[in-house]
């Protein structure tokens, strides 16, 4: 029956300053504001399809780091690096490195950006690869992938 996730929500420290930095990524649409209960709600992509909420100090004051991704396209994620680049954030594979290609998981297999918000919770923009899963391979380079699937010499 479960046909995706529609929401999440995620505890911050200031919702004012988390609003500030969604409010700077690509595709995230401001839905609705309760200042009374320090939140804000954001439409991922299209209204309707599926929401992001940012409490501030709940369910309590202990923020802890969590970890989420955002679908993208494929032939998008390179811009997105560089939007997030214009933008002032900080964006790495999945080893950390903000000057290397990006990674591949191939057990799925899909490619992905890593970067933080204010309080450090962990976001990925991810984007699937039209090509077969290979559990068996560890995670690889971009460039790596691309010439295992014959597509680069």
């Amino acid at each position: 029956m479960i046909k995706g996730l529609f929401e999440t929500h995620i505890n911050v420290s200031n919702y004012e300053a988390s609003a500030a930095f969604y409010e700077r990524l690509p595709g995230l649409i401001p839905l609705h504001e309760d200042a009374a209960r320090k939140s804000k709600f954001y439409w991922i992509g299209r209204p309707g399809e599926a929401m992001l909420g940012i409490r501030e100090n709940y369910p309590s004051p202990l923020v802890q780091r969590q970890h989420f991704a955002f679908r993208v396209e494929l032939h998008e994620l390179e811009s997105a690096r560089h939007m997030l680049h214009e933008r002032g954030i900080v964006a790495t594979n999945f080893f950390g490195e903000s000057d290397a290609p990006l990674s591949v998981f191939p057990f799925m297999p899909a490619v992905s950006i890593y970067f933080e918000d204010p309080d450090g919770h962990s976001i990925e923009l991810l984007a699937m690869l039209p090509d077969e899963p290979r559990p068996e391979l560890p995670i690889v380079s971009w460039p790596e992938w691309e010439k295992e699937c014959g597509r680069a010499d």
